[in-house]
């Protein structure tokens, strides 16, 4: 009686490739979900619910205290350090014109004054453009490197702004517009890219008082976060 012979077990390419684990969860740095903020480095924010302004600035300093915590980004200053230079460099040149036309005669010091006040001006009208046309309502930008077996880097820019109220929002509301870059041998390779947006009434993070619930703030604007992170619209 013939015996069959039983085949060995074969391995397939395809289900290797099944079993290999897929590079993006191992690759996600830490999210700001995951991050737990003590209530006792919080301090109470209150501001006046009447005023955009003060409730759109008390939202963007509470995205740059979350998202700048040493778990998370490092802010990175350049727009800042950009108006500030502009600023002061503007301020030297009038301090220094006016110096001269009062030290000089001022038949003599007519040309060098005019030369003064033509870069005020201009140094005035570079960061009015630089803060309308390049910084715009950019509030917060970060950047983290962490080590998965490479180096990994990331960069997140957050811009915000306040919708007003319409037909189809009754109460004015803080909108979130996110861009967020993970990639890696010094940005040659892309891993991960996810753009957000996202917008939420001021009611929602604010009581009657004019109190923040910071908490509920920074579990909003860590979902966006995420959300960019796992390289999804919204």
């Amino acid at each position: 009686m013939a015996r069959t012979k039983a085949a060995a077990p074969s391995t397939s390419t395809s289900s290797e490739k099944a079993r290999s684990p897929s590079p993006d969860p191992a690759d996600r740095p830490l999210g700001p979900l995951a991050v737990t903020v003590p209530a006792s480095e919080r301090e109470e924010v209150k501001v006046n619910n009447a005023n955009l302004t003060e409730l759109k600035n008390a939202c963007d300093d509470a995205v740059k205290r979350f998202l700048s915590r040493p778990e998370l980004f490092k802010q990175i200053y350049l727009h800042t350090d950009v108006r500030l230079a502009l600023g002061w460099l503007s301020v030297f040149v009038a301090a220094g014109t006016a110096f001269y036309g009062y030290k000089v005669d001022f038949e003599k010091s007519k040309p060098v004054v005019t030369i003064g006040l033509i870069v005020y001006i201009l140094l005035t009208v570079i960061s009015t453009l630089y803060a309308y046309f390049i910084e715009g309502d950019t509030i917060f930008v970060g950047k983290r490197k962490t080590f998965s077996k490479r180096i990994i880097t990331e960069r997140i820019t957050l811009s915000s702004s306040t919708t007003p109220v319409s037909k189809s929002s009754p109460s004015p509301s803080y909108s979130v517009s996110l861009h967020y870059v993970r990639s890696t041998n010094g940005g040659k390779t892309l891993l991960g890219r996810g753009r957000t947006k996202g917008a939420a009434p001021y009611t929602k993070f604010f009581d009657e008082k004019g109190v923040m619930n910071q908490e509920a703030f920074e579990k909003w604007v860590g979902g966006l976060v995420e959300t960019s992170m796992d390289g999804k619209a919204a």
